[in-house]
């Protein structure tokens, strides 16, 4: 009579081609296989997938995706947060959330987004990045909401010549 939202971490190649499928729905850039494969098989832990599962048939549609890394900071930069015990900096970095417009404004975004940047903190991160158009006024409040704060804008950054903002989140 209803369906549940179940979230996991991705696990095998099946996973990845309805991840794509809803990815190349709603993002404005195109990637190929191997910039998805570079993030799932480095940080599956780290890419999430929710699925609808509906009770009556237990049939299960992906519904949402998200795909991140964590790596150390390419640079030490000086920063008050920076723990001068630890070796390097590592940041997380969100590069692609994607959910199902039948399924948008039921807080599966924001769930993946929050699952992802435990997931991060879990595994030593100091910060979480990405970037996101700046006219996307729905993702932007939602980063916002959970504490990521406009790093700078980047001019032309898209294919499509949109602008996006990096955000950071200080963790």
């Amino acid at each position: 009579m209803g369906s549940t939202i179940v979230y996991s971490a991705y696990q095998t190649e099946t996973d990845l081609l309805p991840a794509i499928k809803l990815i190349e729905c709603d993002l404005s850039e195109p990637y190929s296989i191997y910039t998805y494969r570079f993030f799932v098989h480095q940080w599956p832990q780290l890419c999430m997938l929710a699925h609808c599962v509906d009770s009556e048939t237990g049939k299960s549609t992906c519904v949402g995706v998200i795909i991140c890394k964590l790596e150390p900071h390419r640079r030490r930069m000086m920063d008050t947060h920076f723990d001068d015990d630890k070796a390097s900096l590592m940041r997380g970095y969100i590069g692609m959330v994607a959910v199902d417009k039948a399924h948008r404004k039921q807080g599966i975004g924001r769930a993946l987004v929050v699952r992802a940047i435990e997931a991060m903190r879990r595994c030593g991160a100091d910060e979480v990045t990405l970037e996101a158009e700046v006219e996307n006024a729905g993702a932007l409040a939602m980063y916002e909401s959970l504490g990521f704060v406009r790093e700078k804008r980047l001019f032309r950054y898209y294919i499509s010549g949109v602008d996006a903002y990096r955000l950071k989140l200080w963790l």
